[in-house]
């Protein structure tokens, strides 16, 4: 079976994060978001996965040289699949047609690279095989909807009716999660140009009445802009309290759900939770508190600083007696000086900080 990841986009709402690597391989709960992807599709019997890329040269280089190790580890294909132009969520399918395509005529999965959730795939493989569609799509509920295009679909069978962009008017609360599993007769519908598979394939697909939504158990987010960010690894920290309980940290000084990469050192009198990640290498010196927050790999948080609803680049260090808060995000090996504050802050890389950040700016 195989699977084909949408990595498109830029990364703009992760900057300055993304200003060192693409977005799929920023860390997220101690390790690249696409690995979760990749993890969940091994577990379930994908062979290989398609990574359609954007056209930037450098992204499939860096993609690749550091998917290779993984696909030693996990003993599944890699590939990279690189548009030569923007082609939308669609046309990125058609470019990978030949990829996707073999004799065995299985359906394959299609993830967007944002998406985080406890990834049922299984789950749907069952569905998609009972309803006997051309289609699956998962969907979501959301207390929202407006903000989101909302699909419209029978309760007991699962079948799509339509689909409703950004409703005015309450007409549900089912929103698309970016998860689908797809017969090979799709990419029959699908031209090598820019389109878009929610508002060009799939209303055309419902129409004839061969679109099937499955709800998603379990928690679900977008996490490709920060406060989402920090929303998810909430709901993934909790997540794996119920699932896989032993990963998560334990001891006195934590409190809530935490996960501390076992090569991390945490000093004396610290109060560290809820709803923190803590990466390999890194060093958290006495005194420190810290919620709400991922630490990424190498970074330094000196004695008795506070660090709250943030994110810390590699390889950054926070000084003694600071307070970084508020959706500050630091870029990769960030220097904030001793006893600074940090509201809102967005710290490009390889910066220093000698004076506060009283209101959130952007420091270049």
């Amino acid at each position: 079976m195989k699977a084909l990841i949408l990595v498109g986009g830029f990364g703009t709402r992760l900057r300055p994060l993304t200003l060192s690597v693409p977005k799929p391989l920023v860390d997220f709960g101690n390790k690249p978001m696409i690995l979760h992807q990749i993890e969940a599709l091994k577990a379930i019997g994908v062979s290989e996965v398609v990574l359609a890329i954007n056209y930037q040269p450098e992204v499939r280089i860096v993609m690749l040289n550091f998917l290779k190790d993984f696909e030693a580890k996990l003993g599944i294909k890699i590939t990279c699949s690189q548009e030569t132009e923007p082609l939308g969520t669609a046309g990125p399918l058609a470019l990978a047609r030949d990829k996707l395509i073999d004799d065995s005529g299985e359906p394959f999965f299609v993830l967007n690279s944002d998406v985080i959730s406890e990834y049922p795939l299984k789950e749907m493989i069952e569905f998609h095989k009972s309803h006997g569609g051309e289609a699956s799509i998962m969907v979501t509920k959301v207390d929202e909807p407006s903000k989101y295009g909302v699909v419209i679909m029978e309760e007991t069978t699962g079948k799509v009716e339509r689909f409703v962009e950004k409703p005015k008017l309450f007409v549900g609360n089912k929103i698309n999660a970016g998860i689908y599993l797809l017969n090979p007769s799709v990419l029959d519908r699908i031209q090598l140009r820019p389109t878009s598979i929610e508002k060009e394939v799939f209303p055309k697909i419902a129409a004839e009445e061969k679109l099937y939504a499955m709800v998603l158990p379990g928690f679900w987010m977008d996490i490709g802009q920060p406060r989402d960010y920090i929303t998810g690894l909430r709901l993934y920290l909790d997540s794996l309290r119920k699932k896989s309980s032993s990963k998560l940290a334990k001891g006195s000084h934590f409190v809530g759900n935490v996960i501390v990469d076992e090569t991390a050192k945490i000093g004396e009198g610290c109060l560290i939770g809820p709803d923190v990640a803590i990466g390999p290498g890194c060093i958290v010196e006495s005194g420190v508190r810290l919620s709400r927050c991922t630490v990424m790999r190498g970074v330094r948080i000196k004695k008795h600083a506070c660090v709250s609803s943030s994110i810390i680049g590699w390889h950054s260090t926070v000084g003694q007696w600071a307070r970084v808060e508020n959706m500050t995000i630091l870029g990769e090996d960030v220097h904030v000086c001793d006893e600074i504050y940090s509201n809102g802050g967005v710290v490009l890389p390889h910066k220093e900080i000698k004076s506060s950040i009283l209101k959130p700016e952007i420091v270049m």
